[in-house]
C-alpha cells in the first residue's frame, strides 16, 4: 500500500466511566519515524491499538491517505502491527512464520516464499530461514516479527514497545536498524516506549501523553529545548523546573554552573545535598530554598577546578537567556 498522511481526529477510547484516550488531534506526515511516549496509563498504547483496529474507537476518527479507516478491520486498514511478545508460531519455521498472512490472503507458495525471503533480506535474517523460533535468540525473533509485520507491505507499521525485552547492547542495535529500515521503506513508523533516550535517538515526531491527551507533539529538538509544559521537562529529563519571579520556568542542568555568575546571569545558594561523578561529567545537586533543587550537569575538568562537596553552602548560576518559561509547573 503507498504511504499516506495519518490524521486522528478527536480520537477517544473509554473503557466504561475510565476515559483511556480523551479528544486527541494528530497529524502524522507520510515516511515519519513517531515514538508515542509517556508513563503508564497515558493512553499511547490503547491510541496504537486503535490506528491497528485491535480496539474500537469510543469516538473520532483514524484517517490513513484519504480513507477514513475507523471503522475497518486491521486487515484492511494499510497497517501492519508488530506486538512486544512477537508472538511467533512455534511449530512454523522462519519461513513459513514470515510468509503466514500471505499464506491467509490465498497467495501461492512461490508467491509468498518470494515476498518473505525478500524482506528477510532486509533484516538479515536469510541463513536462518529453516529454523524455528526456539533455536533463534531473542534479537533474531524480534526481527522475524519485525519481517512478518513487513511481508504485507503496510502503509504504516506499528511497533509496541519492540526494544524492551532486548539487552542494553541489542537494543542500541536494533535501534540502528529499525531506523534503517524505516528510511528505505520509506513508510511511517508508529513507536509505543517509555524511554525517553530511544524516542530522542529514532523520532522525527515526539508525541508525549500523559492522562489520555497529547502535552505536547514535536521535533526530539524542540520537545527537549523547549519543553511547553513542567511535566514534559520533567519526563524528558536533564531539566529543572522552578519557580523564579512567581511563574514556572525550565533551566537545563547542562547550563547550570558552580559559583556566582556575571551580573546578568541568575545566581542562587543553597547546601549541596549530592555530588555524582559520571565519568565526563559530575552531577551536584544544591537544595536552593523556595526554589527549590537545583542540579548542574558540569564537564569533569570545570567540577575539579571548583570542586563542591556534601554540606557546603554554593552559589550556582546560569545564564537568563537559558530560562524557558512553561505553561504549568
Amino acid at each position: 500500500m503507498a504511504p499516506g498522511d495519518l490524521e486522528l481526529v478527536k480520537l477517544t477510547k473509554r473503557y466504561g466511566a475510565t476515559t483511556a484516550v480523551d479528544a486527541i488531534d494528530l497529524r502524522v506526515p507520510a515516511g515519519t519515524y513517531c515514538c508515542f511516549l509517556g508513563p503508564s496509563g497515558c493512553g499511547k498504547s490503547s491510541t496504537m491499538r486503535m490506528i491497528a483496529g485491535h480496539e474500537s474507537a469510543s469516538g473520532g476518527d483514524i484517517i490513513l491517505g484519504a480513507n477514513n479507516v475507523t471503522d475497518l478491520p486491521p486487515a484492511r486498514r494499510g497497517t501492519a502491527m508488530m506486538f512486544q511478545s512477537y508472538a511467533l508460531f512455534p511449530h512454523l519455521t522462519v519461513l513459513d512464520n514470515v510468509a503466514f498472512s500471505l499464506k491467509m490472503k490465498g497467495a501461492s507458495k512461490d508467491e509468498r516464499y518470494r515476498k518473505a525471503r525478500a524482506v528477510m533480506e532486509l533484516v538479515d535474517l536469510a541463513r536462518f530461514e529453516a529454523r524455528m523460533p526456539a533455536q533463534l535468540s531473542g534479537g533474531q525473533q524480534q526481527r522475524v516479527a519485525l519481517a512478518r509485520a513487513l511481508v504485507t507491505d503496510p502503509g504504516i507499521l506499528l511497533l509496541d514497545e519492540p526494544l524492551s525485552a532486548l539487552d542494553p547492547f541489542l537494543r542500541l542495535r536494533v535501534r540502528t536498524e529499525l531506523k534503517r529500515l524505516q528510511r528505505e521503506l520509506g513508510i511511517s513508523f508508529l513507536h509505543v516506549t517509555h524511554g525517553q533516550d530511544e524516542a530522542m535517538a529514532l523520532a522525527d515526531l515526539v508525541v508525549i501523553m500523559r492522562d489520555g491527551r497529547i502535552e505536547q507533539a514535536g521535533s526530539p529538538q524542540d520537545v527537549f529545548h523547549r519543553p511547553a509544559t513542567g511535566f514534559v521537562a520533567r519526563f524528558m529529563g536533564g531539566h529543572n523546573v522552578l519557580q523564579l519571579d512567581g511563574r514556572p520556568v525550565s533551566v537545563r542542568a547542562d547550563r547550570v554552573r558552580i559559583g556566582e555568575g556575571s551580573a546578568d546571569a541568575r545566581s542562587v545558594s543553597g547546601e549541596v545535598r549530592g555530588v555524582e561523578y559520571g565519568g565526563a561529567t559530575v552531577t551536584v545537586v544544591v537544595h536552593a530554598g523556595d526554589a527549590g533543587e537545583i542540579t548542574a550537569v558540569i564537564p569533569e575538568e570545570q567540577f575539579n577546578a571548583t570542586p563542591a562537596e556534601l554540606g557546603q553552602t554554593r552559589a550556582v548560576h546560569w545564564s537568563r537567556g537559558d530560562e524557558f518559561v512553561l505553561e504549568a509547573a
